[in-house]
Protein backbone atom coordinates (compact mmCIF):
# COMPACT_ATOMS: atom_id res chain seq x y z
CA UNK A 1 0.00 0.00 0.00
CA UNK A 2 1.41 3.56 -1.11
CA UNK A 3 1.87 6.16 1.43
CA UNK A 4 2.51 9.63 1.10
CA UNK A 5 3.28 12.05 3.57
CA UNK A 6 0.13 14.68 3.30
CA UNK A 7 0.64 18.58 3.62
CA UNK A 8 -2.97 19.08 4.43
CA UNK A 9 -2.82 17.17 7.70
CA UNK A 10 1.31 16.99 8.36
CA UNK A 11 1.12 13.10 8.60
CA UNK A 12 1.49 9.88 6.07
CA UNK A 13 -1.43 8.78 4.69
CA UNK A 14 -2.80 5.49 3.07
CA UNK A 15 -2.95 6.54 -0.77
CA UNK A 16 -6.73 5.67 -1.68
CA UNK A 17 -7.23 7.19 -5.33
CA UNK A 18 -10.99 8.72 -5.72
CA UNK A 19 -11.96 5.95 -8.09
CA UNK A 20 -9.88 2.70 -8.32
CA UNK A 21 -7.10 2.52 -10.13
CA UNK A 22 -7.05 5.85 -11.87
CA UNK A 23 -5.17 8.68 -10.67
CA UNK A 24 -5.40 12.17 -11.49
CA UNK A 25 -2.60 14.57 -10.89
CA UNK A 26 -1.67 18.08 -10.94
CA UNK A 27 1.51 19.86 -10.63
CA UNK A 28 2.92 23.25 -10.81
CA UNK A 29 5.09 24.16 -13.90
CA UNK A 30 7.26 26.98 -14.64
CA UNK A 31 6.27 30.85 -15.52
CA UNK A 32 8.04 30.90 -18.44
CA UNK A 33 10.36 33.96 -19.33
CA UNK A 34 13.35 32.61 -18.74
CA UNK A 35 15.44 28.72 -18.92
CA UNK A 36 14.50 26.77 -15.99
CA UNK A 37 17.30 26.34 -13.43
CA UNK A 38 18.05 23.08 -11.12
CA UNK A 39 15.28 24.60 -8.59
CA UNK A 40 13.13 24.07 -11.09
CA UNK A 41 14.00 20.52 -12.11
CA UNK A 42 13.60 19.31 -9.10
CA UNK A 43 9.47 18.98 -8.51
CA UNK A 44 9.67 18.20 -12.39
CA UNK A 45 12.07 15.45 -11.88
CA UNK A 46 10.58 14.02 -8.62
CA UNK A 47 6.78 14.21 -10.02
CA UNK A 48 7.74 12.80 -12.59
CA UNK A 49 9.58 9.77 -11.14
CA UNK A 50 6.56 9.35 -8.96
CA UNK A 51 4.30 9.27 -11.42
CA UNK A 52 6.10 6.65 -13.32
CA UNK A 53 6.27 4.59 -10.43
CA UNK A 54 2.30 4.57 -9.61
CA UNK A 55 1.82 3.63 -13.26
CA UNK A 56 4.54 1.02 -12.30
CA UNK A 57 2.30 -0.10 -9.66
CA UNK A 58 -0.47 -0.41 -11.62
CA UNK A 59 -2.31 2.87 -12.03
CA UNK A 60 -3.49 4.70 -15.11
CA UNK A 61 -2.30 8.26 -14.16
CA UNK A 62 -3.97 11.63 -16.06
CA UNK A 63 -0.78 13.86 -15.12
CA UNK A 64 -1.40 18.03 -15.24
CA UNK A 65 1.81 20.54 -15.38
CA UNK A 66 1.08 23.98 -16.18
CA UNK A 67 2.88 26.97 -17.70
CA UNK A 68 2.04 30.27 -16.25
CA UNK A 69 2.45 32.20 -19.50
CA UNK A 70 1.43 35.55 -18.53
CA UNK A 71 2.66 37.64 -15.51
CA UNK A 72 4.59 40.52 -14.18
CA UNK A 73 7.82 39.17 -15.15
CA UNK A 74 6.78 37.88 -18.55
CA UNK A 75 5.53 41.25 -19.28
CA UNK A 76 8.73 42.89 -17.84
CA UNK A 77 11.03 40.28 -19.84
CA UNK A 78 9.15 41.13 -23.38
CA UNK A 79 9.13 44.77 -23.05
CA UNK A 80 12.42 44.77 -22.46
CA UNK A 81 13.12 42.64 -25.66
CA UNK A 82 10.35 44.94 -27.47
CA UNK A 83 8.51 41.28 -28.10
CA UNK A 84 5.07 40.71 -26.88
CA UNK A 85 4.57 38.18 -24.16
CA UNK A 86 3.03 35.53 -26.67
CA UNK A 87 6.44 35.91 -28.61
CA UNK A 88 8.50 35.15 -25.08
CA UNK A 89 6.46 32.67 -23.91
CA UNK A 90 6.84 30.29 -26.75
CA UNK A 91 10.49 30.55 -26.85
CA UNK A 92 10.64 29.37 -23.36
CA UNK A 93 8.13 26.86 -23.31
CA UNK A 94 10.01 25.38 -26.37
CA UNK A 95 13.37 25.69 -24.29
CA UNK A 96 11.41 23.78 -21.53
CA UNK A 97 10.79 20.99 -23.41
CA UNK A 98 14.17 21.09 -24.83
CA UNK A 99 15.76 20.53 -21.30
CA UNK A 100 13.27 18.31 -20.08
CA UNK A 101 13.52 16.04 -23.13
CA UNK A 102 17.69 15.95 -22.17
CA UNK A 103 16.84 15.42 -18.90
CA UNK A 104 14.42 12.25 -19.52
CA UNK A 105 11.45 14.32 -18.14
CA UNK A 106 8.33 12.65 -20.06
CA UNK A 107 5.46 15.27 -21.55
CA UNK A 108 2.40 15.23 -18.98
CA UNK A 109 -0.75 13.77 -20.54
CA UNK A 110 -1.82 18.05 -20.39
CA UNK A 111 0.58 21.24 -20.63
CA UNK A 112 -2.55 23.81 -20.27
CA UNK A 113 -1.06 27.24 -20.49
CA UNK A 114 -2.67 30.28 -18.53
CA UNK A 115 -3.49 32.48 -21.84
CA UNK A 116 -5.61 29.34 -23.45
CA UNK A 117 -7.95 28.97 -20.64
CA UNK A 118 -9.24 33.06 -19.34
CA UNK A 119 -12.54 32.38 -20.82
CA UNK A 120 -12.77 29.37 -18.07
CA UNK A 121 -11.38 32.16 -15.09
CA UNK A 122 -13.52 34.69 -16.02
CA UNK A 123 -16.78 32.49 -15.54
CA UNK A 124 -14.45 31.09 -12.38
CA UNK A 125 -14.38 34.37 -10.69
CA UNK A 126 -18.05 35.26 -11.56
CA UNK A 127 -19.39 31.58 -9.54
CA UNK A 128 -16.77 32.94 -6.78
CA UNK A 129 -18.59 36.15 -6.90
CA UNK A 130 -22.13 35.40 -6.87
CA UNK A 131 -21.28 32.93 -3.78
CA UNK A 132 -20.22 36.26 -1.84
CA UNK A 133 -16.91 34.90 -1.95
CA UNK A 134 -15.46 37.87 -4.38
CA UNK A 135 -15.66 41.51 -4.77
CA UNK A 136 -14.98 44.26 -7.09
CA UNK A 137 -12.80 47.37 -6.12
CA UNK A 138 -11.16 49.77 -8.80
CA UNK A 139 -10.84 47.39 -11.74
CA UNK A 140 -9.73 44.34 -9.67
CA UNK A 141 -11.38 41.46 -8.30
CA UNK A 142 -10.54 39.82 -4.75
CA UNK A 143 -11.26 36.77 -2.88
CA UNK A 144 -12.67 37.57 0.32
CA UNK A 145 -10.48 34.93 2.55
CA UNK A 146 -12.91 35.82 5.44
CA UNK A 147 -15.84 34.50 3.54
CA UNK A 148 -13.81 30.69 3.68
CA UNK A 149 -13.78 29.30 7.11
CA UNK A 150 -10.52 27.14 6.92
CA UNK A 151 -8.13 29.50 5.52
CA UNK A 152 -4.87 28.58 6.63
CA UNK A 153 -5.60 24.70 7.07
CA UNK A 154 -2.91 23.63 4.46
CA UNK A 155 -0.03 26.53 5.51
CA UNK A 156 -1.31 25.35 8.96
CA UNK A 157 -1.15 29.09 9.60
CA UNK A 158 -3.82 31.18 11.61
CA UNK A 159 -4.77 34.55 9.56
CA UNK A 160 -4.59 36.19 12.47
CA UNK A 161 -1.14 35.78 12.52
CA UNK A 162 -0.58 35.96 8.88
CA UNK A 163 -1.87 39.41 8.81
CA UNK A 164 1.57 40.73 9.95
CA UNK A 165 2.99 38.24 7.55
CA UNK A 166 5.93 40.24 5.11
CA UNK A 167 4.51 38.51 2.10
CA UNK A 168 1.30 40.18 2.58
CA UNK A 169 0.54 42.40 -0.30
CA UNK A 170 -0.45 45.78 1.20
CA UNK A 171 -3.75 47.40 -0.98
CA UNK A 172 -5.82 49.95 0.36
CA UNK A 173 -8.67 48.48 -2.00
CA UNK A 174 -8.67 45.34 -0.23
CA UNK A 175 -11.27 45.01 2.97
CA UNK A 176 -8.79 42.41 4.37
CA UNK A 177 -4.89 42.62 3.54
CA UNK A 178 -5.25 38.87 3.48
CA UNK A 179 -7.58 38.69 0.24
CA UNK A 180 -5.80 38.02 -2.83
CA UNK A 181 -6.25 39.34 -6.77
CA UNK A 182 -8.52 36.78 -9.04
CA UNK A 183 -8.59 39.40 -11.90
CA UNK A 184 -6.05 42.11 -12.32
CA UNK A 185 -7.32 45.89 -13.87
CA UNK A 186 -5.14 46.42 -17.23
CA UNK A 187 -2.56 48.67 -17.60
CA UNK A 188 -0.99 50.76 -20.39
CA UNK A 189 0.99 48.20 -22.49
CA UNK A 190 -0.43 45.20 -20.75
CA UNK A 191 -1.58 42.32 -22.80
CA UNK A 192 -5.72 42.05 -21.35
CA UNK A 193 -8.78 40.45 -21.88
CA UNK A 194 -12.48 42.12 -21.84
CA UNK A 195 -14.06 40.65 -18.94
CA UNK A 196 -17.33 41.55 -16.95
CA UNK A 197 -15.17 43.74 -14.83
CA UNK A 198 -13.16 45.68 -17.94
CA UNK A 199 -10.30 44.93 -19.68
CA UNK A 200 -7.67 42.93 -17.38
CA UNK A 201 -5.66 39.71 -17.01
CA UNK A 202 -5.57 36.69 -13.99
CA UNK A 203 -4.33 36.52 -10.75
CA UNK A 204 -1.63 34.48 -10.56
CA UNK A 205 -3.70 31.85 -7.96
CA UNK A 206 -6.82 31.33 -10.15
CA UNK A 207 -4.94 29.74 -13.21
CA UNK A 208 -3.71 26.54 -11.60
CA UNK A 209 -7.31 26.54 -10.17
CA UNK A 210 -9.09 26.64 -13.12
CA UNK A 211 -6.62 24.42 -15.46
CA UNK A 212 -6.39 21.84 -13.03
CA UNK A 213 -10.39 21.73 -12.77
CA UNK A 214 -11.22 21.97 -16.09
CA UNK A 215 -8.41 19.24 -17.00
CA UNK A 216 -9.29 17.01 -13.92
CA UNK A 217 -12.56 17.56 -12.33
CA UNK A 218 -13.85 19.82 -9.46
CA UNK A 219 -11.93 16.83 -6.84
CA UNK A 220 -8.84 14.98 -7.94
CA UNK A 221 -6.22 12.79 -5.87
CA UNK A 222 -2.52 14.40 -6.05
CA UNK A 223 -2.00 18.31 -5.66
CA UNK A 224 1.83 18.88 -6.08
CA UNK A 225 5.14 21.55 -6.20
CA UNK A 226 7.93 23.22 -4.54
CA UNK A 227 7.08 23.67 -0.82
CA UNK A 228 7.50 27.54 -1.68
CA UNK A 229 4.41 27.55 -3.11
CA UNK A 230 2.28 26.05 0.03
CA UNK A 231 1.73 29.64 0.54
CA UNK A 232 0.47 31.75 -0.33
CA UNK A 233 -0.11 29.83 -3.82
CA UNK A 234 -1.57 26.64 -2.81
CA UNK A 235 -3.28 28.12 0.20
CA UNK A 236 -4.98 30.52 -2.05
CA UNK A 237 -6.07 27.64 -4.75
CA UNK A 238 -7.51 25.41 -2.34
CA UNK A 239 -9.78 28.73 -1.27
CA UNK A 240 -10.86 29.76 -4.05
CA UNK A 241 -11.42 25.97 -5.41
CA UNK A 242 -13.58 24.69 -2.59
CA UNK A 243 -15.55 27.91 -2.41
CA UNK A 244 -16.50 27.51 -5.84
CA UNK A 245 -16.98 23.86 -5.83
CA UNK A 246 -18.33 23.85 -2.39
CA UNK A 247 -16.30 20.40 -1.44
CA UNK A 248 -12.61 18.91 -0.52
CA UNK A 249 -10.74 20.06 -3.79
CA UNK A 250 -7.33 17.62 -3.58
CA UNK A 251 -7.42 14.43 -1.19
CA UNK A 252 -3.15 14.44 -1.10
CA UNK A 253 -1.30 17.43 -1.06
CA UNK A 254 2.70 16.74 -1.82
CA UNK A 255 5.63 19.22 -1.75
CA UNK A 256 9.27 18.94 -2.00
CA UNK A 257 11.89 20.37 -0.55
CA UNK A 258 14.09 23.28 -1.92
CA UNK A 259 17.53 23.42 -3.24
CA UNK A 260 20.14 25.74 -1.41
CA UNK A 261 23.03 27.07 -3.03
CA UNK A 262 25.74 28.26 0.53
CA UNK A 263 22.51 28.02 2.48
CA UNK A 264 20.01 30.65 0.50
CA UNK A 265 17.19 28.93 -1.79
CA UNK A 266 18.44 28.93 -5.17
CA UNK A 267 15.68 31.58 -6.86
CA UNK A 268 15.99 33.90 -10.15
CA UNK A 269 15.43 36.70 -7.30
CA UNK A 270 18.56 36.01 -5.99
CA UNK A 271 20.57 35.34 -8.57
CA UNK A 272 22.29 32.29 -7.21
CA UNK A 273 20.65 30.43 -9.92
CA UNK A 274 22.60 27.43 -12.14
CA UNK A 275 20.69 26.76 -15.61
CA UNK A 276 19.64 22.98 -16.37
CA UNK A 277 21.07 23.61 -19.72
CA UNK A 278 24.19 24.11 -18.34
CA UNK A 279 24.27 21.58 -15.80
CA UNK A 280 23.21 19.34 -18.29
CA UNK A 281 26.81 20.61 -20.26
CA UNK A 282 28.80 20.10 -17.28
CA UNK A 283 27.25 17.12 -15.53
CA UNK A 284 25.11 14.96 -17.75
CA UNK A 285 21.85 14.28 -17.64
CA UNK A 286 22.21 10.74 -15.56
CA UNK A 287 24.34 12.43 -12.79
CA UNK A 288 21.59 15.60 -12.73
CA UNK A 289 18.90 13.00 -12.50
CA UNK A 290 20.76 10.99 -9.56
CA UNK A 291 21.25 14.36 -7.96
CA UNK A 292 17.79 15.00 -8.07
CA UNK A 293 16.36 12.07 -6.53
CA UNK A 294 19.13 10.92 -4.20
CA UNK A 295 17.71 12.59 -1.51
CA UNK A 296 14.45 12.29 -0.09
CA UNK A 297 11.86 14.68 -2.34
CA UNK A 298 10.70 16.85 1.15
CA UNK A 299 14.34 16.81 2.25
CA UNK A 300 16.06 20.37 1.67
CA UNK A 301 19.40 20.13 -0.66
CA UNK A 302 22.02 21.91 -1.24
CA UNK A 303 23.75 22.63 -4.26
CA UNK A 304 27.66 22.46 -5.33
CA UNK A 305 29.90 21.39 -7.78
CA UNK A 306 30.76 19.03 -4.74
CA UNK A 307 27.31 17.22 -4.69
CA UNK A 308 27.09 17.45 -8.26
CA UNK A 309 30.84 14.93 -9.06
CA UNK A 310 29.23 13.04 -6.05
CA UNK A 311 26.35 12.03 -7.88
CA UNK A 312 28.23 11.38 -11.10
CA UNK A 313 29.87 9.09 -9.19
CA UNK A 314 27.22 7.82 -7.73
CA UNK A 315 25.36 6.90 -11.51
CA UNK A 316 29.04 5.82 -12.31
CA UNK A 317 28.64 2.75 -10.14
CA UNK A 318 25.58 1.79 -11.74
CA UNK A 319 26.64 2.56 -15.37
CA UNK A 320 29.75 0.01 -14.53
CA UNK A 321 27.50 -2.59 -13.42
CA UNK A 322 25.36 -2.21 -16.62
CA UNK A 323 28.85 -1.90 -19.00
CA UNK A 324 30.21 -5.30 -17.31
CA UNK A 325 26.65 -7.32 -17.80
CA UNK A 326 26.30 -6.18 -21.05
CA UNK A 327 30.29 -7.06 -22.46
CA UNK A 328 30.06 -10.52 -20.23
CA UNK A 329 26.44 -11.16 -21.56
CA UNK A 330 25.90 -9.72 -24.71
CA UNK A 331 22.44 -9.72 -25.71
CA UNK A 332 18.90 -10.30 -23.68
CA UNK A 333 18.24 -13.49 -22.74
CA UNK A 334 15.31 -15.24 -21.67
CA UNK A 335 15.05 -15.10 -18.08
CA UNK A 336 13.23 -17.11 -15.83
CA UNK A 337 11.91 -15.32 -13.02
CA UNK A 338 12.86 -16.61 -9.40
CA UNK A 339 13.08 -15.73 -5.68
CA UNK A 340 16.22 -13.81 -5.83
CA UNK A 341 13.85 -11.36 -8.44
CA UNK A 342 11.04 -11.98 -6.51
CA UNK A 343 12.92 -11.03 -3.38
CA UNK A 344 14.42 -7.59 -4.60
CA UNK A 345 11.31 -6.36 -6.03
CA UNK A 346 9.63 -6.40 -2.88
CA UNK A 347 12.35 -4.31 -1.18
CA UNK A 348 12.22 -1.75 -3.77
CA UNK A 349 8.68 -1.52 -3.56
CA UNK A 350 8.40 -1.17 0.02
CA UNK A 351 10.63 1.72 0.25
CA UNK A 352 8.83 3.46 -2.91
CA UNK A 353 5.30 2.94 -1.39
CA UNK A 354 6.50 4.22 2.11
CA UNK A 355 6.57 7.75 0.92
CA UNK A 356 8.54 7.47 -2.13
CA UNK A 357 11.75 6.84 0.02
CA UNK A 358 14.15 7.45 -3.27
CA UNK A 359 17.35 6.92 -0.81
CA UNK A 360 16.40 3.93 0.16
CA UNK A 361 16.03 2.56 -3.34
CA UNK A 362 19.49 3.45 -4.52
CA UNK A 363 20.59 1.88 -1.45
CA UNK A 364 18.66 -1.22 -2.48
CA UNK A 365 20.52 -0.14 -6.30
CA UNK A 366 24.11 -0.07 -5.08
CA UNK A 367 23.99 -3.27 -3.13
CA UNK A 368 22.36 -5.11 -6.08
CA UNK A 369 25.16 -3.49 -8.28
CA UNK A 370 28.15 -4.58 -6.02
CA UNK A 371 26.29 -7.99 -6.88
CA UNK A 372 26.82 -7.45 -10.34
CA UNK A 373 30.21 -6.21 -10.23
CA UNK A 374 31.31 -8.91 -7.46
CA UNK A 375 29.51 -12.16 -9.32
CA UNK A 376 30.32 -13.79 -12.95
CA UNK A 377 27.37 -16.10 -12.79
CA UNK A 378 25.51 -15.16 -16.13
CA UNK A 379 22.38 -15.89 -15.03
CA UNK A 380 22.11 -13.92 -12.03
CA UNK A 381 23.56 -11.02 -14.02
CA UNK A 382 20.85 -10.88 -16.42
CA UNK A 383 18.26 -11.01 -13.69
CA UNK A 384 20.13 -8.25 -12.13
CA UNK A 385 20.24 -6.44 -15.47
CA UNK A 386 16.42 -7.14 -15.76
CA UNK A 387 15.49 -5.59 -12.41
CA UNK A 388 17.77 -2.53 -13.43
CA UNK A 389 16.04 -1.67 -16.44
CA UNK A 390 12.65 -2.63 -14.86
CA UNK A 391 13.31 -0.07 -12.12
CA UNK A 392 14.27 2.44 -14.87
CA UNK A 393 10.89 3.27 -15.81
CA UNK A 394 10.47 5.30 -12.31
CA UNK A 395 14.13 6.17 -12.46
CA UNK A 396 14.07 7.56 -15.55
CA UNK A 397 18.61 7.14 -16.82
CA UNK A 398 19.44 6.97 -20.00
CA UNK A 399 21.12 3.48 -20.41
CA UNK A 400 21.37 3.58 -24.30
CA UNK A 401 23.99 4.47 -26.20
CA UNK A 402 24.21 7.16 -28.19
CA UNK A 403 24.06 7.22 -32.24
CA UNK A 404 25.63 4.89 -34.18
CA UNK A 405 27.62 7.82 -36.03
CA UNK A 406 28.42 9.66 -32.87
CA UNK A 407 29.69 6.87 -31.35
CA UNK A 408 32.36 6.26 -34.11
CA UNK A 409 33.61 10.07 -33.76
CA UNK A 410 33.98 9.51 -30.11
CA UNK A 411 36.15 5.72 -30.83
CA UNK A 412 37.94 7.97 -33.60
CA UNK A 413 38.89 10.43 -30.67
CA UNK A 414 39.78 7.80 -28.21
CA UNK A 415 42.22 6.53 -30.74
CA UNK A 416 43.78 10.19 -30.98
CA UNK A 417 44.08 10.27 -27.40
CA UNK A 418 45.90 6.35 -26.77
CA UNK A 419 48.09 7.44 -29.85
CA UNK A 420 49.12 10.46 -27.99
CA UNK A 421 49.54 8.66 -25.11
CA UNK A 422 51.73 5.84 -26.72
CA UNK A 423 53.90 8.63 -27.69
CA UNK A 424 53.63 10.08 -24.55
CA UNK A 425 52.23 13.68 -26.05
CA UNK A 426 50.21 13.67 -22.43
CA UNK A 427 49.41 17.53 -22.81
CA UNK A 428 47.32 16.27 -26.26
CA UNK A 429 46.02 13.46 -24.31
CA UNK A 430 44.37 15.31 -22.02
CA UNK A 431 43.15 17.90 -24.28
CA UNK A 432 41.13 15.18 -25.82
CA UNK A 433 39.82 13.42 -22.34
CA UNK A 434 38.59 16.97 -21.47
CA UNK A 435 36.74 17.73 -24.94
CA UNK A 436 35.47 14.15 -24.96
CA UNK A 437 34.01 15.80 -21.44
CA UNK A 438 32.56 18.53 -22.72
CA UNK A 439 30.66 15.99 -24.97
CA UNK A 440 29.57 14.30 -22.29
CA UNK A 441 31.88 11.26 -22.87
CA UNK A 442 33.76 9.50 -19.94
CA UNK A 443 37.49 7.24 -20.42
CA UNK A 444 39.02 5.03 -17.98
CA UNK A 445 42.41 3.82 -18.53
CA UNK A 446 43.47 0.28 -17.31
CA UNK A 447 46.62 -1.36 -17.91
CA UNK A 448 45.51 -2.92 -21.15
CA UNK A 449 42.46 -1.14 -22.64
CA UNK A 450 40.37 2.48 -22.93
CA UNK A 451 36.81 1.68 -22.15
CA UNK A 452 34.37 4.92 -22.64
CA UNK A 453 31.08 5.55 -21.80
CA UNK A 454 28.44 8.07 -21.89
CA UNK A 455 27.87 10.22 -18.89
Amino acid sequence: MIRITNTLTGKKEKFIPLKAGKVKMYVCGPTVYNMIHVGNARPAVVFDSFRRYLEYRGYSVTYVQNFTDIDDKIITAANEEKISTKKLADRYVAEYFKDACTLGIRPATFHPRTTDFVDEIIAFISDLQKKGFAYFRNGDVYFDVSAFKSYGALSHRKPSDMRSGARIEINESKDDPLDFTLWKAAKTGEPSWESPWGEGRPGWHIECSVMSSTLLGDSFDIHAGGNDLIFPHHENERAQSEARNGKKWVNYWMHNGMISVKSEKMSKSVGNIFNVREALRVYGSNALRMYLLSKHYRSPIEFSAERMEESKSAYGRIANAMDKINREIGECQRIEEDEFMREWRTRMIEALDDDFNTPQAFSLIFEIVKNALLTDDRDRLAKIRALLMEWNYFLGFDFEKKSTNIDGFVEILVKLRNDARTRKDYEQADEIREKLKELGVEIRDSSNETIWRWL
